[in-house]
């Protein structure tokens, strides 16, 4: 299994990789097991339908490290119009962005400027705007701007991988700051110098962190824990009752297709769910980091490959 992580880890940076995928009709069938659809419209009807099962949803549009300015631009403008969208259905959606996506690589203040200004439309319309967390070596970027934009607008958040060694220093450092935390466990590929190599260290160094997490919760800054592990789920969840943590000091996030049952089931218990619905057409590296979380997930693609002869 750590072997196919590491290979699936890898092949999710193949641009070569990604435009012969993309033509294969059984890729697009598999890909449709983790999102709705490529556009806005059905990542918004899907949310609409969750809603109406009392989960929550955030939107993210697929994509990461654009090369000009001029694709960073169209991003926070697209942003804006998702979040005038789900505005105009009376959803309770959040968004979560990267902020290389953002333009971070190409420029940083127009990746800033574009940030405070998804972040001011949020939170003029009821919302949350959650900041992705890319490789290890853009933690320190990506917090500073979370510092940045949190100091004028509250309803944003950040993420943090529960894989990189330095991560309960920097989780410190943001409760301390009043921040909404959504931890994961971490799907890139990393040195073992920077993150714990194998998974059963990854999940001890998650309940770790995430019970940290409860003990410092409040409704005004509720924190999220992002996994499809159920085992790691009852016991956050039996320490939040422990500790009387109010119900909505805390969230489980899953993604879109995934344990959908348990999802419902977890929803109906009372626990707070959302559900990440990603969408758009560069789709390749997230569904491929996808499998890499659990390799086993390969042998959909093989049955949708058999199913396409």
């Amino acid at each position: 299994m750590a072997l196919a992580r590491a290979l699936l880890l890898r092949a999710s940076r193949s641009t070569w990789l990604a435009e012969q995928f993309r033509r294969r009709s059984f890729a697009r069938r598999a890909v449709r097991r983790f999102m709705p659809g490529e556009d806005l419209a059905s990542a918004l009807d899907a949310a609409a339908a969750l809603a109406s099962a009392r989960i929550g949803s955030v939107a993210s549009a697929l994509g990461e490290r654009v090369n000009t300015r001029a694709e960073g631009e169209a991003v926070r403008r697209h942003y804006l119009d998702v979040l005038d969208q789900i505005h105009a259905r009376g959803l309770a959606t959040h968004i979560s962005v990267k902020l290389t996506h953002l333009g971070l690589d190409v420029d940083r203040q127009l990746c800033t400027d574009s940030l405070h200004a998804i972040a001011e439309r949020a939170a003029a319309i009821g919302t949350m705007a959650w900041i992705d967390m890319e490789e290890s070596h853009y933690v320190d970027a990506t917090l500073a701007l979370y510092h940045d934009v949190r100091a004028r607008y509250t309803p944003v958040g950040v993420c943090l991988q529960a894989y990189l060694r330095r991560t309960p220093g920097d989780l410190e450092s943001l409760l301390a700051a009043g921040a909404s935390v959504r931890l994961v466990k971490g799907a890139y590929r990393e040195s073992p110098a920077n993150a714990f190599p194998r998974k059963r260290d990854t999940d001890a160094a998650f309940l770790v962190l995430g019970t940290r997490m409860l003990d410092a919760s409040h409704p005004d800054r509720p924190q999220v824990f992002g996994t499809h592990d159920l085992t790691l789920v009852d016991r956050i969840r039996a320490h939040a009752e422990s500790l009387r943590v109010p119900k909505d000091a805390w969230e489980v996030h899953m993604l879109y297709g995934i344990r959908t049952a348990d999802q419902r089931a977890l929803a109906a218990a009372g626990v707070g769910v959302r559900v990440l619905i990603s969408y758009g057409t560069h789709w390749f590296p997230w569904y491929v980091r996808r499998l890499a979380e659990r390799p086993a997930n390969m042998w959909f693609v093989l049955r949708s490959v058999v199913s396409s002869r």
